[in-house]
Formats: C-alpha cells, structure tokens, sequence
C-alpha cells in the first residue's frame, strides 16, 4: 500500500470494500460535477510565498468553540464508518484523539455516539444533526449527544431532501446490511429512518436554540446572504460546504464560495469550510482566504477501509506534516499569519 499520498490510501480502499460500498463514499449527486469542481477549485489557486522570514517553531493548533485542535484539520461527519472498518466510529475517535483533533459525529454513525465517547476518552468530539420533523426526538438526540460530551453540534442544513445520487441507484444500495444500524436514531425497541425535512427554516434552528447551551455550528452555508442571518439567529459558527457534491449538483466548489461568505460575516464568527481538501496546500489556501479550519471526510474513510485506526492516524498525520512543510516554504511561522495576500488565481 502506497502510504505516501491520500490517493494511495484512496487506491487501496476501493481495493479493499464493496464495489456498492466504495461507491456510495466516493459518490456525488447527478453528474458529480461538485464533486470533482471541489477539487479542481483547488488546484487553480496558486500559493505566493515569503521569503527570509525563518521561524524554529511554527504554530498550527487552533481552538475553535471551546475546543483545540492542533492542526486546523477536522474530521467531517461522514456516515456508516462501520462499512469500511468493523470498528467503525470508534476506530476513528481512537486516531483522532491521538491526533489531538477534533471530530465531528454523523447523527448517521454505525457506532452510538455514547460508545464513541468511550472509545476514546478525552476526545475532542462535535455532533452532527439533521432536524428531525419529531422535534422531540430530535432534542433526545441532542441530549444524548451533550450528555456523551459532545462540545457543539453542527447542524446540517443543506438537505431538506436526499440528494439523488445516481451511483447508489445503479448499485441498489438503499440501506445498510442487516447487522448494522445508524445507532444514533434508537428509540426504545426500534431504530427510526433519518427523515429529511422540506419545511425545514430558521424557525427551527431558533427552537434548536431552546433545546440547547451546546454551541451550535450551520453546516452548508454557501450564500453570504444566508452567512448573515446566520449570524441574526444566534450561530455560534458556520460551515461552507455543499456536502461533498452529494447534494444539488452543479454547486459551485466551496473554496470559491468562501470569501464571499467570509466577507458576509466580518470577523463576527469563525468560518470552517469542507469540500475537495486533500492536500496541506490545500488547507493554506483555505486559511490564507479566511476559513479558522477545514474539515475532512472521504480521505478519513479511504485511511478506515485501508487500516483501521492505523490508517485514519496516518491520514491525518500525512495532512499535518504537508501543513507543516507547506507553511515553512511560504515563509511563515504561524497559521494565523496567513492572508489573501499569499493567494491568487494561476
């Protein structure tokens, strides 16, 4: 196994899972043009460096909502871990604890958010939540989600309905094998479907609000117009992204996206952005033009399906490393030191 890049770790996990499965983590709504528009948004932008400005220590942990990271690189929630390790979620909260990061839980985990706790004590761990139409049911989620020391909850936002993903249709795969289940959705005696909800409004991220202390984190913000009434109903921070292109395909890339919204909310909240980052340049460009971190998702799971723990730790310790040699070449000591100024289009 090529453990040198996260392509090699991405090559060895489509040899290792189901065809069905491989798919359904690397697939994308419609034509996936999102999907690969994530990535290329990256490559067209170009570092400038500094020069003789040498530093012996360089700075790149941030806390973000309470909670430090000592890298600006999250793991994003991404669903069904247990499909691609038998370990799943808790496999994960292992290498990211030791990585000193934070990770973000799927509402959608194989694995309860309270074994996921315990898996990996003392972890920095966020939840992620879709408003369910039973608001009852969704402030139990939440509750277990703050009893099981959950530090925020990011709120996903973009799916009032399920993108339709065409890969998942040709595959037949509708749901998981029988031996698992998306834990997080028991209720007593049986596990409830995921219901997206149409209605879905600012209303509900004010009774969300009422349900909670728990910072609370929008996640698929895209418009600098909806940054701002993020902003009116109390958001604590928001995420670009539009869900990895698995979503409204044709979505423009999120790092295009991020210093408009950047701009919409003046410094008055942190800004994290998801979507195409697969390189420490990556994370640079992300930074350089305003985002507090960037947060990852395919790349944990191809790390889960080649290695278990082993390989979400080598994942994200590929990630800091070129972060950190990234940094060193550009001339600067701190993530906190970069600026738009150090990025341009080629």
């Amino acid at each position: 196994m090529d453990q040198r890049t996260l392509r090699g770790f991405e090559a060895e996990a489509r040899a290792r899972l189901e065809p069905a499965h491989y798919d359904y983590f690397a697939g994308g709504a419609g034509d996936e043009v999102t999907v690969r528009a994530n990535e290329a948004a990256f490559a067209r932008l170009a570092l400038v460096p500094r020069v003789l400005r040498g530093a012996a220590k360089l700075q790149t942990d941030v806390t973000l909502l309470g909670s430090r990271a000592a890298m600006p690189v999250l793991v994003a929630p991404t669903a069904f871990h247990r499909l691609a390790d038998p370990e799943g979620e808790r496999a994960t909260a292992r290498a990211v604890s030791a990585a000193e990061t934070i990770m973000i839980v799927s509402m959608a985990a194989t694995v309860a958010i309270e074994d996921v706790a315990a898996a990996a004590p003392g972890a920095e761990l966020w939840f992620q939540l879709y408003i369910q139409p039973d608001l009852a049911f969704t402030e139990k989620i939440v509750r277990r989600a703050a009893a099981a020391g959950c530090k925020a909850l990011v709120v996903t936002v973009d799916s009032p309905v399920l993108g339709r993903r065409e890969r998942d249709l040709r595959n037949g795969f509708h749901d998981l094998p029988e031996h698992l289940c998306c834990e997080n959705l028991r209720d007593g005696d049986r596990v409830r479907p995921i219901v997206m909800t149409p209605e879905l409004s600012w209303e509900h991220i004010d009774r969300l609000r009422e349900m909670t202390s728990l910072p609370i984190v929008l996640k698929g913000i895209t418009h600098p117009a909806d940054a701002r009434l993020a902003l009116d109903h109390h958001a604590s921070a928001i995420m670009v992204s539009n869900h990895g292109g698995r979503q409204l395909d044709t979505a423009p890339a999120t790092i295009d996206l991020l210093p408009g919204v950047v701009a919409a909310v003046g410094g008055a909240m942190p800004v994290l952005l998801d979507g195409g980052v697969r390189r420490g340049t990556d994370v640079l460009k992300a930074l350089a033009l305003g985002a507090a971190a960037v947060a990852v998702g395919r790349p944990v799971i191809w790390g889960l399906a080649a290695d278990g723990e082993r390989g979400v730790s080598r994942v994200l310790g590929l990630l800091r490393a070129e972060i950190e040699h990234a940094l060193v070449l550009c001339g600067r000591a701190s993530i906190h030191e970069l600026g738009p100024d150090m990025v341009r289009p080629w």
